[in-house]
Formats: structure tokens, sequence, C-alpha cells
């Protein structure tokens, strides 16, 4: 076998990564999206706080549901046509849709789960149910 060296002009960096970022992957364009939003879970005696990251939203399109034990919040995005006399030569911000699910402790107590959405976080208050203690009770011998 016998090697053979082939010269090829080299491309800048810049249009290297063009090439990558703008090929089809397995059929599509690459896009970034915003599939699953971070979110951070704590625990309080009282409750768990829930945050879900994801800024530059409106509230009035977040949907947060309890069904049979599953705290579900979703996102839809609201496309909107407007006719401008503008080219888009590139467009990639984007809105996407997301759901995500969260199976509820059987401690929360799901009639009173509080939201607020604010400064890019969608807060997610579920307090605890009141624990029923059992007092002691001194049983007579007879």
């Amino acid at each position: 076998m016998t090697l053979v060296k082939v010269n090829q002009p080299s491309r800048p960096v810049g249009n290297l990564l063009d090439e990558i970022f703008n090929t089809p992957f397995f059929g599509r364009e690459f896009q970034p999206s915003f599939q699953h939003p971070a979110v951070n879970i704590v625990e309080t005696a009282d409750g768990y706080h829930l945050e879900l990251n994801a800024p530059g939203r409106n509230k009035e399109d977040f949907k947060v549901s309890q069904e049979n034990g599953l705290l579900s919040i979703s996102f839809e995005e609201k496309k909107e046509n407007k006719e401008e006399d503008l080219k888009v030569i590139r467009r990639e911000f984007r809105l996407a849709s997301f759901k995500r699910s969260f199976t509820l402790d059987e401690k929360v107590d799901a009639e009173n789960i509080q939201a607020k959405y604010e400064n890019g976080l969608l807060k997610l208050y579920l307090p605890k149910k009141a624990e029923v203690k059992i007092q002691p009770k001194e049983i007579t011998i007879q």
C-alpha cells in the first residue's frame, strides 16, 4: 500500500465553523432550540420551591397543571406574522415549545400549589401537607 500526500488549501476557522453548523445533520439544519429549561428544586420544612429558567417569555404562554400526582409545566410558542419590508438573512432567535413533568411526592398539598413568573424565572411553591400527629394515648388495662 502506498500513501499519497494530498495538499489541500487551508480554510479559515470561521468558514470551517460556518460549514459545520450550516451543514445538514441527520437531515436537519442545526437550529439552537429551547428544549428543556434548567430547573432547581429545593426542599424546606414547609414545602418545595421549584424554579424553572425561562427568560424572555410571557407568563400567559405557560401552562402549569397537576393531575394524578404529576405536575406538568409547558410553554407553547405563539407566532405572530409580521409583514415588514425586511429581508431576513438569517434567523436564529426562535421561541420553542417545551414540556416538563414531575412526579409529586405524597407529602405535597396539590390543592395549594402557587406559581409566579418574574425576572425570567417561573417559580412554583409546592406546600407540604400538614402532618397529622397521633397523640399518645394511655391504654388502661382491664
